[in-house]
């Protein structure tokens, strides 16, 4: 996404992103011609969304390393991924969901429900959890870091 200065017909250029500290986003453009100011302000499910999709606002700054996307994915290790031990087996159908789990999905944004609804899927079928449940949606939450979403 670029902004663009309308009076001159020029991209604007990132001046400054702040985090005020209640989940908000704000970032700020200037347009090199005229100096007239815009900012974006992005709510805290928007900001998390971005966050979690690795988009880094305002451009970058240097160069793209080697690897880099392949990098950001491993930089952490998991303190049993050497032991030997019998994968979960996965459910052999579809994970069904309870009347309680669905109508908490229903409380997602339409615009996100089915992105929220294949995360959940993903981490039930990986676990080998046939059901899903409000309990199992509040643990994929905490194992995969989305409590403030």
């Amino acid at each position: 996404m670029k902004f663009l200065c309308v009076p001159c017909d020029r991209q604007m250029t990132f001046e400054e992103r702040q985090t005020p500290g209640d989940g908000t986003l704000a970032a700020v453009f200037r347009c090199p011609k005229c100096e007239r100011m815009t900012a974006m302000l992005a709510n805290p499910m928007e900001t998390q969304l971005v966050s979690s999709l690795g988009v880094k606002v305002g451009g970058r700054t240097v160069p793209q390393a080697e690897f880099e996307g392949i990098r950001g994915g491993v930089t952490a290790g998991r303190d049993d991924a050497f032991e030997d031990r019998e994968p979960a087996t996965p459910p052999a159908g579809p994970v069904r969901w309870s009347p309680e789990a669905v109508e908490r999905l229903g409380l997602v944004p339409s615009f996100v429900r089915g992105m929220v609804k294949k995360i959940y899927n993903d981490y039930a079928r990986e676990r080998g959890i046939a059901r899903m449940t409000p309990a199992v949606m509040d643990q994929a939450r905490s194992d995969l870091g989305l409590e403030g979403m």
